[in-house]
């Protein structure tokens, strides 16, 4: 894509909003000077805890993102990665290998690769932490309301908020008895979905609320155009040769099964007293682990050990199930050797909040589960040259307690006080299969495995916080706060069992078992004043800090050459201020922010895929810094009732700010900065950009609520977002790059006024945009880095959905 066909791209987007926010203005101005009567119409405010207590979004001083339970349901939002598509400066990528997910705000997020990683942008649920990337495998669906903050949000929310916060809160129990579902079924990938809620009281002081989703996909997302291929392994006890036969993962992926289920129940025995219990599971599995694996980009045009498969940017996938025989004699692969993953979790949450006249407590306890399993192809490409195969089964449990007072006296000053404790505990176990490898001799179920592992970490996090509110003259507001964090990792590594060959060449060591007791102490700072002339403008401005605990890469491994260094890995921490004003204007028809930030990041976690030999480690950069400006508007002329346009345009810029002594990308030359130190490939990052950071994001949507008689309403809306190129590996890969992109979402939806009942059209990405939100080099492509003759991998991309229709038919009495 040409730099001008960018810049093209970027002017008609900034036109298309600048255009219809200044048109729009002058249809409210208009229908003002006229003496237009006010209507039940204009904006509506979404009230957030962002400082956890309630607020506007336009009151309180965070760069936040918020959607109300109309929007979530109307535009479908019932995962993180579609709620992403209506977010520009949020991207998620899906991955079945390491800590599931990457999740990235303003270019600044944790690689997928390593389930050792915690997450930068932390999710949070009815106000308890998930740091884990798979919880991007959790249902979310029949929710009160989801917070995007951007920025640091330490204070509020803990360790491993550096880079923002996504905030859900699910539906409460209703005032009157209502009985919900919905029914659907999405085209591409012949997906039938089901809801049913029930909620309403069931006594006079105690009320419920039952939530349940299902779906069945009977077809998929993307197509595997794999043929079955031969794999044959040589016995290293006999040296006999075996054929085997590696068919081809089915042609529709992923074919995926899910059921979700909540039960809440909200106890008010007194006006003063409120206790809330919410237990929920989540079932879900598929037919291949790895379908949105894309292999989008390789030299020559085609996938290095298969001139038969064409690298395109397309929803195509090339992938292979094990052999047959395999069944039984492969830790954590399925009795059938098929591929597929499967995630099973449990969480119940109980709160507790207690209003006195100018105190509140709440309390907060949790306790979470979950176990994620893959069986999976670890090449993600066809070739009959060679094979590569990896599965794994992890399980995750955290018990969790936040306790915090908040006073609200009528004096200028007041404060909020806190206190944190979470216990945790990760199991890890993989096995990975290539190259041939078969040892007769071994136990019968490692016989087919070149490498199995074994790894844990204990966690424990002590946490204190507290902030000061004051307000010394009218107007001004003034906030000063810091939450200390105490927080211990515990792990131990071991590799029960290895191949012959590779122990021999000292890739692979056996049976040593590795452990490190980490500690880490944090205190996080921040300030914000905020200034409001009148109740329609905010000006604020914050100082904030933030930090993520280091940890242990639970899915490394050991060779004759590694340390314990190898496998730990520093804390992350973040500072930097970022400010805005944020407005009402036209008597409440228009809203217009502006926001703009400077943050630097220290020690900055990246994971690393060393292709060449299936390695996985991770590094502390130097320092990142990512700086900006945003802006967005929403406007609701009530001379035409039911319209509501809105916009963003975004620049941000994010790089490394001191990153020497990185690992090179595979392939990468001298010329290309690569050079070797005491043997090791490395290169001077400084200056890079870092992964997901397109400097130019914007978008423009619509909503028209047009009534049509009989009491009946259309609902129309389209939504627009444009993201400028961006590099999608996390080490500089040029090669790596997603060009500019432009998606649309749009919806069409008839319905009783009363919303009793509906029937709807979904549409997202009806551009068929094909786009990447992560990548890493090709298992064993490429070779010679740091030399002049290096060669590049090929690029296998974490890709997003293609285009997806949806009928939706809802009712509600």
């Amino acid at each position: 894509m040409s730099m001008n066909m960018n810049y093209r791209r970027l002017l008609g987007v900034v036109l298309l909003g600048s255009t219809a926010l200044a048109s729009s203005a002058a249809l409210a101005q208009a229908a003002i000077e006229q003496g237009a009567a006010v209507q039940e119409t204009g904006l509506t405010d979404i009230v957030v805890t962002a400082r956890k207590r309630a607020e506007t979004t336009q009151d309180v001083p965070v760069s936040i993102s918020a959607f109300d339970a109309k929007t979530l349901a109307a535009k479908d939002l019932t995962n993180l990665e579609k709620l992403a598509t209506q977010s520009p400066q949020f991207t998620v990528g899906r991955a079945a290998i390491g800590s599931g997910a990457q999740l990235t705000i303003r270019g600044i997020g944790s690689s997928f690769s390593s389930i050792g990683l915690e997450q930068s942008v932390a999710v949070v649920v009815d106000g308890v932490y998930y740091g884990q990337g798979r919880v991007i495998n959790e249902g979310f669906f029949d929710l009160s309301r989801v917070e995007l903050l951007k920025g640091p949000q330490a204070l509020f929310f803990g360790k491993n908020a550096t880079a923002g916060v996504v905030s859900i809160t699910t539906a409460e129990p209703t005032a009157n008895r209502e009985i919900a579902g919905k029914l659907g079924y999405e085209f591409r990938s012949r997906n039938l979905i089901g809801e049913v809620i029930a909620s309403g009281p069931l006594t006079d002081t105690l009320s419920g609320r039952v939530a349940i989703r299902g779906t069945k996909m009977f077809g998929g997302y993307f197509k595997n155009r794999s043929v079955d291929q031969p794999y044959n392994t040589t016995d290293v006890a006999t040296g006999v040769v075996t054929q085997h036969v590696a068919p081809a993962v089915d042609r529709n992926t992923p074919q995926e099964k899910e059921f979700v289920g909540r039960v809440t129940l909200k106890w008010e025995p007194t006006d003063a007293l409120t206790a809330t219990l919410k237990s929920s599971v989540t079932r879900t599995s598929n037919n291949n682990g790895s379908w949105n694996f894309v292999t989008f980009r390789c030299l020559n045009g085609t996938a290095q050990f298969n001139a038969s498969q064409p690298c395109r940017r397309a929803f195509n996938i090339y992938q292979n199930a094990f052999p047959d025989e395999f069944a039984g004699k492969v830790p954590f692969l399925n009795d059938d050797g098929d591929v597929g993953s499967q995630y099973r979790s449990f969480s119940v949450t109980g709160s507790v909040n207690y209003e006195l006249d100018d105190i509140t407590f709440t309390n907060v306890a949790n306790f979470n589960s979950n176990r994620s399993s893959y069986q999976i192809d670890g090449k993600w490409y066809s070739s009959p040259a060679i094979e590569s195969w990896g599965t794994e089964r992890t399980t995750f449990r955290a018990f969790s307690d936040e306790f915090r007072m908040l006073t609200s006296f009528d004096g200028p000053l007041n404060v909020m006080l806190g206190a944190y404790y979470q216990k945790t505990r990760r199991e890890y176990g993989s096995s990975g299969i290539r190259l041939g490898h078969e040892n007769s001799a071994a136990p019968a179920q490692y016989r087919y495995a070149t490498i199995v592992k074994d790894s844990a970490t204990d966690g424990e996090t002590i946490a204190g916080f507290g902030q000061a509110i004051m307000k010394l003259i009218p107007k001004v507001e003034l906030t000063a706060g810091v939450r200390y964090t105490h927080e211990t990792k515990d792990s131990y590594f071991i590799q029960p069992y290895a191949h012959p060959g590779p122990v021999a060449a000292g890739s692979v060591l056996p049976n040593v078992r590795v452990t490190a007791d980490q500690t880490f102490t944090n205190w996080s700072p921040e300030a914000t004043a905020t200034y409001k002339p009148n109740r329609d403008i905010t000006l604020y401005v914050a100082y904030k800090t933030a930090y993520k605990s280091g940890g242990f890469s639970n899915s490394g491994i050991l060779s004759r050459a590694s340390t314990v260094r190898d496998f730990t890995f520093e804390q992350e921490k973040a500072k930097g201020f970022e400010g805005g004003i944020k407005t009402t204007l036209l008597d409440r028809q228009l809203r217009w922010n502006l926001g703009i930030y400077r943050y630097t990041f220290t020690n900055l976690q990246v994971d690393f895929y060393n292709a060449a030999i299936i390695a996985f480690t991770t590094y502390n950069a130097g320092a990142a810094r990512t700086q900006g400006v945003e802006s967005d508007f929403e406007f609701a002329p009530r001379a035409m009732p039911g319209l509501t346009l809105r916009g963003s345009l975004n620049y941000n810029k994010a790089r490394y700010k001191n990153f020497p002594g990185a690992p090179c990308y595979t392939g990468q030359t001298i010329g290309g900065g690569c050079t070797i130190v005491a043997g090791i490939p490395r290169q001077d990052l400084s200056g890079t950009p870092t992964a997901m950071a397109p400097k130019w994001t914007g978008t423009f949507g619509t909503n028209y609520d047009i009534p049509v008689g009989g009491g009946m309403e259309l609902s129309l809306s389209a939504d627009g977002r444009y993201s400028a190129s961006y590099l999608t590996n996390v080490f500089g890969n040029p090669f790596s790059r997603q060009r500019d992109y432009v998606t649309l979402d749009a919806g069409v939806r008839l319905h009783s006024e009363d919303d009793r009942w509906g029937i709807a059209l979904i549409g997202k990405n009806l551009t068929n945009s094909f786009y990447v939100t992560g990548s890493t080099d090709a298992t064993l492509t490429g070779g010679g880095t740091g030399t002049a003759a290096g060669r590049l991998g090929d690029q296998v991309g974490l890709a997003a959905l293609p285009r997806t229709v949806t009928l939706q038919l809802s009712v509600k009495y």
